[in-house]
């Protein structure tokens, strides 16, 4: 599976002003969720192994995406299974692990976005927004109006991955 987001990423020093906001727009939880996220070197772009506790499919993440603060485009190709075992044996063998990031996410949506609350281990809290890009200029908008609602602010904003931030301590 392709598909194209507009996103963002955000420090937060607390999770629970954040999610009292997020449900005082209306957005609706999906679930909470522990993720593993095993990243590996890549020529181009970021490729990472995502297992989320309790689900039978893992998932094969490939992105690109633009190392900005504001809201940035991201290509990402998505590949599912149900054994994920070899697969990682084989990624491990031929790239070599990069980093392993581990966090607590909940997923809310919200009028075609879909909002992070994670919880990353090592790393601290954090707020991210995926939105299909349907209309770049209008979804870019539509983050920008969503950050104002949960008190996003600019200084806060990231331009890399937990992968990067964790590579940097």
């Amino acid at each position: 599976m392709k598909i194209e987001l507009i996103e963002i990423k955000a420090r937060l020093s607390s999770l629970e002003p954040a999610r009292r906001k997020i449900l005082s727009i209306g957005a609706q939880l999906d679930g909470t969720f522990r993720q593993i996220d095993t990243y590996y070197n890549s020529p181009e772009g970021r490729l990472k192994l995502r297992e989320v506790d309790g689900e039978p499919v893992s998932k094969l993440i490939h992105y690109d995406r633009e190392d900005t603060p504001n809201p940035k485009r991201s290509d990402v190709t998505i590949h599912e299974t149900e054994e994920p075992g070899p697969l990682k044996t084989i990624l491990e063998r031929t790239l070599g692990v990069k980093v392993t990031v581990t966090k607590t996410r909940e997923i809310y949506q919200h009028q075609g976005t879909q909002i992070h609350l994670d919880a990353v281990e090592e790393l601290g809290t954090f707020i991210e927004f995926e939105r299909p890009i349907t209309d770049l200029s209008r979804d870019r908008e539509d983050l920008q109006t969503l950050m104002q609602q949960l008190d996003v602010e600019n200084e806060d904003l990231m331009t890399g991955s937990y992968c990067d931030l964790k590579q940097d301590r």
